[in-house]
């Protein structure tokens, strides 16, 4: 395993990490998470990313749970919540950042973990009804309390994260040092062209989540969608028109024959791919299987195959490279 720099902060993330969000609680049980978690932190694996809206905070709990079972150094490890949506239907608990909720949504899921303090804590969506400084302060807050060491943003408009962090900046402030934003072969426009310059000139760091498109990019929806998947969760139904979409079947069933090419499955190559960005920090994978994490956690050696040709074959079946300024 190798690790990055988490952007220009000090901490080092290894570049698999395992996520919760699907899986933890609606697929898998505390017995399970300790054996995925496991199989993870045996590859070298120190970051596991959760959130509190992962299973309505359930996820977190089974998240708390295991790492209890398997007491592991806590100093050998990082751990991520996530707050903007919240847990109660009323004002002041959902869809929010503002000083309230962030203050009361962080001892929820320390309380829910089972934690004095979680290492990274990011803000899940932008808010436009809640000052920005508002915000920054209550995260700032935060970190100076102990119970976050580092936070950043999820999905926010780059121009919002600027203005994060320059109010940080002013104020002298702990600003926001990382972004989570969905990044994988077909979703690609944010990630390269709107945050260049927040990598380019703030040095922020990426967490980037659905590597695989929500399992789109494992080839396992080609023929429709298995009874297994998440897919048929209840609650994910939104995920259908992209699980079906013909041009994305049409790319993944290409890849896969580049990846028989190469020795590895569709879902390897994709990570691999990710991987080959170096404004990614650390790709977070997800599985409901110990199969899966072993799995994915192969797509690092198949990352050194992705040479300058193969990566330009790949190009040429995507087809979508976000165009200059």
């Amino acid at each position: 395993m190798n690790y990055r720099h988490l952007g220009r902060s000090g901490l080092r993330v290894s570049e698999l990490s395992l996520g919760s969000w699907v899986t933890f609680f609606n697929q898998v049980d505390v017995d399970l998470a300790m054996e995925c978690m496991s199989a993870a932190y045996d590859s070298g694996v120190n970051f596991f990313d959760n959130a509190e809206v992962y299973a309505n905070g359930k996820s977190e709990e089974v998240m708390g749970l295991a790492l209890k079972k398997l007491g592991w150094r806590r100093s050998s490890y990082i751990i991520s919540t996530k707050f903007f949506w919240g847990l109660n239907d009323s004002v002041n608990e959902k869809n929010t950042l503002n000083r309230k909720h962030l203050l009361e949504a962080m001892d929820g899921s320390l309380k829910r973990l089972d934690m004095e303090y979680v290492d990274l804590v990011f803000c899940h969506r932008a808010d436009p009804t809640t000052p920005i400084e508002e915000t920054v302060w209550a995260m700032h807050n935060i970190i100076e309390r102990g119970k976050a060491l580092y936070w950043g943003t999820s999905e926010w408009p780059a121009a919002d994260i600027v203005a994060a962090i320059e109010i940080a900046e002013r104020h002298h402030l702990h600003k926001p040092v990382m972004e989570q934003p969905q990044y994988n072969m077909l979703t690609r426009e944010r990630f390269e062209k709107e945050y260049a310059r927040l990598f380019k000139d703030y040095g922020y760091g990426s967490t980037i989540w659905s590597p695989l498109a929500s399992g789109l990019l494992t080839g396992k929806y080609n023929d429709g969608i298995p009874a297994d998947s998440r897919g048929t969760l209840k609650g994910y139904e939104w995920l259908l028109p992209r699980l079906t979409n013909p041009d994305g079947l049409a790319k993944v069933k290409a890849l896969q024959v580049m990846a028989a090419d190469l020795g590895c499955n569709v879902a390897q190559l994709a990570i691999a791919w990710c991987l080959k960005n170096s404004n990614v920090s650390t790709v977070i994978t997800g599985a409901s299987r110990v199969s899966q994490v072993r799995e994915n956690m192969m797509a690092l050696d198949v990352s050194a195959k992705l040479t300058v040709d193969v990566m330009e074959q790949i190009e040429a079946v995507l087809q979508n490279k976000p165009g200059g300024e």
